[in-house]
């Protein structure tokens, strides 16, 4: 905005101001210097709030000073006076300014855009327009003294009844409409909100509200003039609050506060005439503050019970908007649980089922009940055909266990032929009883028939292509033996030369045939947990390798720490031990003497075992890459291999649950890690072993 348009604002908040001492003014009681009313103070609070980002606040300053000395030395007042006055509400409007800035930034005026919306706003503004209206009259009182010689605390204590009241009013009724002016001329809102939701309801409510707006107004006023305007001593005001009350439980917070200005300008208006129950009250200072409290009242009444009730109805319209979504949200999540082709069972821990899809239903073949039942009921068992104990169930292992994953076989009347299916449960705490459980259901029939072709593929490929392979190397063999003692000659050599590569081809592919039937065997065979010593699995494997280099050089070296015993397969652990020393000690420079350190450590539940070598290492981004099938790190290197023995060690460990990372030693080599289940009870190992 221009600093002109400043300026023009400012001016026209002056002569408002202006207007407003005149009408304070107006109300001094006959024989006294006391203002029933101060309009001016709200006046002011709202005009320096509006005009808070001004480029030129001094302006403001100077037109509230101009305008507070023009209006009270025309009304009687000395210059001496109006100057007191004028820092008087210098200090009480930037006192309000300032204070409703720290407690209620948000609102408009202080530094936000929001509405006057809430309580908490409410007490805002009552804090920071008592606080800067005892400021100012402390200022004024203290001026006045320094003037006259003389401090009235009388008239001290009205100017902080009446100026709180009407920075309160008129305050609250400027933080209502200055939003929707500066939204207005923004051009983000042509109509205040609450007109917006009457007319945006049904015509005959519209019309309704409205004839309740007209039907309180007409109440009110009637009201308000027969107890004011009846002479006979009673106390007839306050029954009147009623009025307020049903304004403010049922009609607008903004028409709340008219209602207020409205009938608080009749009772004061009524007073100064000599009618009413404050009227009857002979001592000025008296009569003036009951009428402020009285319009305090009133406000502070109707403002708490209105805002109170549209906190209620934002919070139940918040809420019914949160039911709503939750309800759309539950909807979708029930279509996609039913959509499932895998079932879903929620079981509480008490055994009741608290939800299941219909592919659950499926797959059970149609036995299903409403709570957990044996599991012969269902038709399920184990997936040799045995009986199912109870404490096997899915249901219960995962109670026990906490997750469980373990194949059942589904038969009963509706599955004559019966269906292996994959059962995964994950425990459901619940804080005010036993754990529940979720259970996951997988058709996996297909592919245990699938698997069990390939176990049969395999054993096929064992018989069919092993024994006719071997007959080639045997054969080769001796084709080789035959021409070793032949006489030298062109035709004889060139025929052992070809002798030899048919050899070292077939060995090549019988090394490649049982890697594969070793990687089938660690996929599909069923694993027999037990408790393994791998200190003595180690120090075996180790031995054997060393005798079987005892006719070569150089001899691996081996040191071998305490390892901690395994829950595990000892023919899968075996065989992972094997390929990862087989691999630490065929991976090592020419000449160079492999040095292999095998230690272990215990981590909570699992054995963390460590393979150290001090080989030609991994190409830098390939130590994860090596645990792929047929992966070489070093495939031009003259190293023989498949690129499937660290495919089948990461097999083995998929299979116990555990984990195998590969990372660079840093003396030089190779560092393989892996995790395995521990074993329930400690076993003693023997002391390390250097070989």
């Amino acid at each position: 905005m221009s600093t002109r348009r400043w300026l023009a604002r400012a001016g026209a908040y002056a002569m408002v101001y202006a207007l407003a001492a005149v009408v304070g003014r107006v109300t001094v009681l006959d024989g006294s210097t006391l203002s029933l009313v101060w309009p001016a103070a709200g006046v002011g609070v709202v005009w320096f709030c509006a005009q808070r980002r001004s480029p030129a606040r001094w302006v403001d300053h100077l037109a509230l000073a101009a305008a507070t000395m023009v209006v009270n030395m025309a009304t009687g007042a000395g210059a001496p006076a109006a100057g007191v006055f004028v820092v008087a509400n210098l200090v009480q409007v930037d006192g309000f300014v300032r204070l409703l800035g720290r407690l209620r930034p948000q609102l408009w005026g202080a530094g936000g855009t929001a509405t006057l919306a809430g309580t908490r706003d409410l007490w805002g503004i009552t804090a920071a327009g008592a606080l800067s209206a005892a400021a100012g009259a402390v200022a004024g009182s203290a001026g006045l003294w320094l003037l006259t010689g003389q401090y009235s605390w009388s008239a001290a204590v009205v100017w902080l009844a009446r100026n709180t009241t009407s920075i309160l009013l008129i305050g609250a009724l400027g933080m209502r409409l200055g939003p929707v002016f500066t939204q207005a001329r923004a051009g983000r809102q042509g109509t205040p909100g609450w007109l917006r939701r009457y007319r945006a309801g049904p015509a005959g409510a519209f019309r309704w509200r409205a004839g309740e707006y007209a039907v309180v107004s007409v109440c009110s006023v009637a009201a308000y003039l027969v107890g004011f305007g009846y002479r006979n001593g009673l106390p007839l005001a306050f029954p009147l609050i009623a009025l307020t009350v049903w304004a403010a439980l049922r009609l607008s917070t903004t028409f709340v506060l008219v209602h207020a200005a409205v009938m608080g300008t009749i009772a004061i208006v009524l007073t100064l005439r000599g009618d009413g129950p404050f009227a009857e009250v002979t001592d000025h200072a008296t009569r003036a503050l009951l009428t402020q409290l009285f319009i305090a009242l009133i406000t502070v009444v109707g403002l708490a019970l209105a805002l109170g009730r549209d906190e209620r109805v934002a919070l139940t319209t918040e809420l019914a908007a949160q039911k709503q979504q939750a309800a759309q949200r539950a909807d979708l999540m029930a279509t996609i649980i039913d959509s499932m082709a895998d079932g879903l069972s929620v079981i509480d821990g008490e055994g009741t089922v608290v939800l299941r899809n219909p592919a659950t239903v499926s797959l059970l073949g149609g036995r299903t009940s409403g709570t957990v039942l044996d599991a012969a009921r269902y038709g399920v068992f184990n997936v040799d055909g045995s009986p199912l104990a109870a404490h096997e169930t899915p249901y219960a292992r995962t109670k026990s266990d906490g997750h469980v994953g373990m194949d059942v076989l589904i038969r009963n009347p509706a599955v004559p032929d019966g269906r292996i299916v994959h059962v995964v449960g994950t425990a459901l705490p619940d804080p005010h009883g036993p754990p529940g459980a979720v259970l996951l259901f997988h058709d996996v029939t297909a592919e245990r028939r699938h698997r069990d072709e390939l176990a049969n593929f395999a054993g096929v490929v064992a018989h069919d292509l092993l024994n006719p392979l071997t007959s080639v190397q045997t054969w080769t063999e001796a084709a080789a033996d035959a021409l070793h003692d032949a006489p030298t000659h062109p035709t004889i050599t060139a025929t052992t030369d070809a002798l030899t590569r048919i050899s070292r081809a077939a060995t090549r592919m019988h090394n490649l045939i049982n890697d594969l039937l070793a990687y089938t065997t660690a996929r599909d065979a069923t694993i027999a947990p037990a408790a393994v010593n791998l200190t003595e699995l180690v120090t075996d494997i180790a031995t054997g390798r060393t005798d079987a280099a005892a006719t070569t050089a150089p001899t691996p070296q081996f040191t071998i720490g305490d390892l901690p015993p395994v829950h595990a397969d000892l023919v899968l652990i075996r065989q992972l031990l094997d390929n990862l020393i087989s691999n630490a000690i065929k991976y090592t420079a020419p000449g160079t003497t492999p040095h292999i350190v095998i230690t272990a450590a215990r981590r909570t539940d699992t054995i963390e075992v460590t393979i150290a070598d001090n080989g030609i290492g991994i190409p830098t981004g390939q130590h994860q890459a090596i645990f792929a099938n047929f992966h070489r790190a070093h495939p031009n290197a003259g190293y023989a291999g498949t690129g499937l023995g660290l495919a089948i060690c990461q097999r083995i460990i998929d299979r116990h649950g555990g984990t195998i990372t590969a990372t660079d030693n840093p003396n030089g080599g190779t560092r393989i890690t892996f995790t395995l289940p521990a074993a329930p009870t400690h076993t003693t190992n023997p002391t390390p072993a250097h070989t």
